[in-house]
């Protein structure tokens, strides 16, 4: 029976880990499919579009050409009037009329621009020029950004919970620390206070040979049969443990034989258990109770950390750019004054990118949760001085 046992434990553990990690595989697998056909539709709608250069392109250029010919034929001419023209001509310009959009819209192109769009950080460098990409975007982001936001706060509960036991874990260490110099330093004195009475023992040399008296003698047996029950209840007890462990043993065996005669049983339990952690969804990021400086401290070192990376790739970029970029990424600002040479590389920090926004998110409700206190206290404290009564003074 034994033999036997183990393997179905085994499977047994495995499904109980596979039903666990689901959940958080389904989320994350799905976000990845939306972003790759989101990709695959802007590449083909947007890269293959026709680009019709109109009459305001040819009116560009003619005066262009014409400005050029000013400027070579009067070169006494005071440089900030071609300046103003020049400056006055490219602010007429349209973007369609200088790029391929084969170019823009490739496979990883459109795959950056649609996870521009569903992390709502929107840089503004790539965006949709005809009606039917425009509508699709915004079809695109109606059904991408709650998906999104639902894998943040699951992994939301991930990383609270990490971050939890990491920060109890410290504070147990800490405590342990402080126990054990404190029970260090009570036994040196409880070391030191024996010597001393040993040593005022020895100094008194006082010897003892009254018989003990009837008293004494009677606490002396019942001390001890105070001790023989003590360590009959022991008994009781060891033998109940026993045998609440030899039950759960006989029940464990029975639900496996039920499980491996008839799996339907044990199938609704685990579908129920699968439906109870889709509800538990991002219960455990309202319980996370960790300082807020602590969060501060990892958000900046998160940040400096591809902020070192970034620049590798991207050699316009310094660290100080580099870290400005990552900030306005992962707090979804997505100015766009920063546009990146390779986009394809920082595509594989994606879940970099996730992460760091879920960390920001967390720092973000914990200072939610601070103000709110704040805000509780004040409006307590001003409660309390309207609520005081005045004194009446006899007239």
């Amino acid at each position: 029976m034994a033999p036997t046992s183990q393997p179905l434990r085994g499977k047994r553990r495995c499904k109980k880990i596979f039903w666990a990690v689901f959940p958080h595989a389904c989320f994350i697998l799905s976000l990845v499919i939306y972003a790759f056909l989101g990709a695959l539709t802007f590449s083909h709608i947007e890269g293959n579009r026709k680009v019709n250069l109109s009459e305001g392109y040819r009116k560009f250029l003619q005066s262009l050409w014409y400005i050029s010919k000013n400027l070579s034929d009067n070169m006494t001419e005071n440089e900030e009037v071609f300046k103003e023209k020049i400056h006055m001509l490219l602010s007429t310009t349209e973007r369609d009329w200088f790029v391929n959009p084969k170019d823009i819209w490739t496979f990883f192109g459109s795959l950056f621009f649609c996870c521009t769009v569903f992390t709502t950080v929107g840089y503004g460098n790539t965006y949709p020029m005809t009606r039917t990409g425009k509508y699709l975007c915004m079809l695109y982001a109606l059904f991408g950004i709650p998906l999104m936001f639902l894998v943040m706060t699951d992994m939301g509960d991930i990383l609270a919970t990490v971050l939890s036991k990491c920060y109890n874990e410290c504070r147990k260490l800490q405590s342990k620390i402080l126990a054990s110099k404190l029970c260090s330093v009570s036994t040196r004195k409880k070391e030191s206070e024996t010597k001393s009475r040993a040593s005022v023992l020895m100094k008194s040399k006082v010897v003892i040979n009254e018989p003990l008296s009837t008293v004494e003698v009677l606490k002396s047996q019942s001390a001890v049969k105070r001790k023989s029950i003590q360590y009959h209840n022991a008994e009781i007890f060891e033998m109940l443990i026993a045998r609440e462990n030899e039950y759960t043993k006989t029940s464990r065996t029975k639900s496996i034989e039920r499980w491996s005669s008839c799996p339907e049983l044990e199938r609704g339990k685990t579908m129920l258990s699968v439906i109870e952690n889709f509800d538990k969804i991002g219960k455990e990021l309202e319980k996370l109770d960790v300082p807020f400086v602590l969060m501060v401290v990892i958000i900046f070192v998160y940040i400096s950390c591809a902020a070192a990376i970034l620049p590798n790739w991207e050699t316009t970029l310094d660290f100080q750019e580099a870290f400005y970029f990552c900030f306005i990424t992962l707090t979804t600002i997505g100015f766009g004054d920063t546009q990146l040479q390779h986009p394809k590389f920082f595509l594989f920090l994606s879940l970099y990118i996730i992460i760091g926004m879920e960390i920001v998110f967390i720092a973000f409700k914990l200072g939610q949760d601070r103000l709110i206190v704040l805000y509780k206290k004040v409006i307590s404290f001003c409660g309390e001085k309207k609520i005081t009564p005045k004194k009446i003074y006899p007239k």
